[in-house]
């Protein structure tokens, strides 16, 4: 294993060297008020082919064995969009990913169709209908949405610590989703139905018990205020539980802060019970981020937000799990599959500074802090980029105590060189 991973090291570094030539271009700013799954207008090209390959190499230090473990990883990301007539689009968005050391019951090679759907627009007309496999994602929290009712279970593979990329690489939900579109908001209507019963481990399953696995409903209202303030309501229903309300709100504080707020509230049985298949009562409960982006002229973006899941444990009732630390295994586990917030509350951080340095040099970090155990999550990433290539390198850091949510964890520090090529 160590010769492959040299050999691919050293295939990362003669590709970055080859594509040192200095670009040429302007960052693009995404706009503060975009909130996600807002409607997008169809592209003005009649297709849009996006494909890259991915190989990582890296180490990860052991908790609880003397000795570290390599690990590896090549990834092949594909996605297309094409006008097949006036009106009518076709979305397709894959991932292929080969990994060691596998996970357990998992296999090394796992694929991900994220997206596969077709969308209809009359021409000239406000309307759109999709029907498809969609990627649908809601809210405007950096490391926890209690609004994005289509996460839980649409992570086939973990292959990045950011939260952003996460939510880019899961699977979607087979649905029909219709929009009403106006000036300054929309209204929409995603249905989607119980195709499977559990699950599937196979790498090259479509794993439609992940995404589909009960009937599910959602009414999304969207409004733009005035250019400085958005907002989404929403409705979830699933089959078996009541409706769980849910709101977004974007506001745009001055010319270099963005504040952003995201809420749900909804009656179900705690994550603790969830996770261990307990038949515990449904309780009615909150779920909420609030937090501040600030940018400063020198493109550096500092964020701060506070999370709270009212589902999830308090302090006590954690420490009350200490003498089984495998339930505790679990409940993390069930709580990462879910991409829910493990404990009752946490802080986040999360900072990006565009040419750190360098023109093409770029860093993203955060720290994810848990005030009940004073345990952290550090994460911190600089991408260097070329026209077709970029070299980055990742550093993660779990910190805490043995009992704590992050001290539990066997990794503890997990180290990686990645490089990527864009056809």
């Amino acid at each position: 294993m160590r010769s492959f991973t040299h050999a691919i090291l050293s295939s990362f570094l003669a590709a970055a060297f080859t594509q040192a030539v200095p670009a040429f271009g302007a960052d693009l700013e995404a706009d503060a008020l975009s909130l996600e799954s807002a409607p997008e207008a169809p592209p003005e090209t009649a297709r849009d082919t996006k494909l890259f390959i991915e190989g990582a190499v890296g180490n990860a230090s052991q908790r609880y064995l003397p000795e570290s473990r390599d690990t590896g990883r090549v990834s092949l990301d594909f996605s297309y969009a094409a006008r097949l007539a006036p009106g009518l689009r076709a979305v397709l968005s894959d991932r292929l990913d080969h990994i060691y050391p596998r996970d357990a019951g998992a296999d090394e090679t796992v694929n991900s169709l994220r997206e596969a759907y077709l969308s209809w627009q009359p021409v000239g007309e406000d309307t759109v209908v999709d029907f498809g496999r969609i990627n649908l994602r809601y809210g405007p929290g950096y490391g926890y949405n209690p609004t994005d009712f289509f996460r839980d279970g649409s992570l086939r593979v973990l292959t990045t610590a950011d939260p952003f990329a996460r939510r880019e690489n899961r699977l979607g939900s087979v649905m029909l989703r219709a929009q009403r579109l106006w000036t300054d908001g929309s209204l929409s209507l995603a249905l989607s139905p119980k195709l499977d019963d559990r699950p599937n481990p196979d790498g090259w399953s479509l794993d439609l018990g992940s995404t589909n696995n009960r009937d599910r409903a959602l009414i999304a209202l969207g409004t733009q205020f005035s250019q400085t303030v958005s907002s989404q309501l929403l409705v979830y229903k699933e089959s078996g539980m009541s409706p769980t309300l849910g709101a977004n709100l974007t506001a745009l504080l001055s010319d270099a802060a963005v504040a952003h707020f995201e809420w749900s509230r909804g009656s179900e049985p705690d994550l603790l019970s969830r996770a261990l298949a307990l038949p515990g009562p449904s309780a009615t409960r909150n779920r909420f981020v609030g937090g501040m982006t600030y940018t400063t002229l020198g493109k550096l973006s500092v964020t701060a937000e506070y999370q709270y899941n009212g589902f999830g444990l308090t302090q006590s009732n954690w420490a009350a799990l200490g003498p089984a630390p495998a339930t505790q295994l679990a409940y993390l586990r069930e709580a990462l599959r879910l991409q829910e917030l493990a404990p009752r509350q946490a802080y986040l951080i999360y900072i990006t500074q565009k040419s750190l340095g360098l023109k093409d040099l770029d860093m993203t970090a955060y720290l994810r802090f848990n005030p009940g155990d004073d345990s952290r999550l550090a994460w911190v990433e600089l991408r260097h980029h070329w026209p077709n290539f970029d070299l980055t390198f990742q550093l993660q850091q779990n910190i805490g105590n043995p009992t704590s949510e992050f001290g539990i964890l066997p990794d503890r520090r997990v180290v990686q060189v990645l490089g990527t090529y864009y056809f």
